[in-house]
């Protein structure tokens, strides 16, 4: 298997464009110590050919301007690479990239129901021209194969619940007082297999269950949500009264983090993903890059390749 990080930022980018807090600024000016990110996206392939995109970024022209592999095919004047879109979530930065891609371009765009529910209800998604645009769902907790443009791709798909909460921009609609979590479906990970190898993407946690600490214990690869440093570092920072936990995100550094949880789960390859603006780890050598380092983890970046 290929995979391609196309952005690994979290909601807004690093530096995101209002933020002035240490990160974002050592960022925008060019520090030697920081690497600039767009938002969170994959792309996986078993050929190196045919490639199936995890969650669309709003920065999806950039990221595939910046990726010769998903650029059209020499001597195509409408071409892409790209033969499915599989999406984790409804949240905005994982589904408004499918708005750069309504040129009328052939693909799948495989989500659970609830997901294309949330799509269905806003009609600037009917832009997706269903003649081109092929949307099917899939179940949890059973493995399929995944197929783009009618032909299986040569990846095979597990998808799982995880602990979130419903998109930002459906808040609204939950009655005060009320759990935030959603359905079972509003938020999933991913178990991706092709070529006799296999790995795990989970761009969004709110914590660690006893189900998903048996599902990961001796994963060979895994990126995970490495959205905050800390459950509190908005507040700290006086950015927003809301917390980790309030946004439906683990933290890393806290006695129930993520540091502390897969400390005993022998997973070989540890890559955080998703990481916020305001995260320290985001500075090569800060305190808290060498100390998830010492514990075997990786951050993100963009243009990361790895071959499995």
């Amino acid at each position: 298997m290929h995979i391609v990080v196309l952005g690994s930022a979290a909601g807004g980018g690093f530096p995101q464009w209002n933020c002035n807090a240490p990160t974002s600024q050592a960022a925008r000016h060019g520090s030697e110590k920081t690497q600039a990110r767009t938002q969170t996206s994959i792309a996986v392939s078993a050929n190196g050919v045919d490639w199936l995109l995890i969650n669309a970024s709003p920065d999806f022209r950039q990221q595939v301007q910046r990726n010769e592999r998903l650029w059209p095919e020499a001597g195509e004047l409408r071409h892409s690479p790209i033969k499915a879109v599989l999406l984790t979530s409804a949240e905005i930065d994982h589904i408004a990239g499918l708005l750069s891609m309504r040129e009328s371009q052939a693909f799948t765009l495989w989500a659970t129901p609830r997901v294309h529910a949330i799509l269905a209800e806003n009609p600037i998604f009917t832009a997706l021209n269903p003649e081109y645009v092929e949307r099917r769902d899939f179940a949890l907790d059973e493995t399929w194969p995944v197929s783009g443009c009618r032909r299986e791709l040569g990846l095979t798909i597990e998808a799982f619940s995880v602990p979130g909460k419903v998109p930002l921009f459906m808040e609204s609609r939950i009655r005060a007082g009320s759990d935030l979590a959603g359905s079972r479906d509003e938020t999933i990970g991913l178990k991706i297999s092709g070529g006799g190898k296999s790995f795990h993407f989970i761009p969004g946690c709110a914590r660690l269950t006893a189900e998903l600490r048996d599902r990961l214990r001796g994963a060979s690869l895994l990126f995970f949500d490495g959205t905050l440093w800390r459950d509190d570092e908005l507040v700290q920072l006086g950015i927003s009264s809301k917390t980790g936990h309030r946004m439906g995100h683990m933290s890393i550094s806290d006695a129930d983090g993520t540091l502390a949880a897969f400390a005993d789960l022998d997973v070989r390859r540890k890559i955080f993903i998703h990481v916020n603006t305001t995260n320290p780890i985001l500075i090569d050598d800060s305190p808290e890059r060498r100390a998830i380092q010492a514990k075997g983890w990786e951050v993100a970046e963009d243009g990361m390749e790895i071959h499995l």
